[in-house]
């Protein structure tokens, strides 16, 4: 049986807005390491679902084009 986790479900947030969506968790946790170390505020794992909640208040979804795989 397959975990949530391991399901491309996952939404990265920022103060910026939506930074990628559609990761596992996994690839999300290593996002917002990332992007921490950039010094970005506001980081946040959510799901897709919800994050899509939140495109209303002008959070765009993104692609895995922010992931680095290595």
């Amino acid at each position: 049986m397959m975990s949530e986790l391991e399901d491309a479900r996952w939404s990265v947030l920022s103060d910026r807005g939506c930074e990628a969506s559609g990761l596992t968790h996994e690839d999300a946790r290593k996002l917002v390491h990332r992007l921490g170390g950039e010094d970005r505020h506001g980081l946040c794992i959510v799901t897709d679902e919800a994050a899509g909640r939140m495109m209303t208040g002008g959070l765009n979804l993104k692609s895995k084009e922010n992931v680095d795989h290595t």
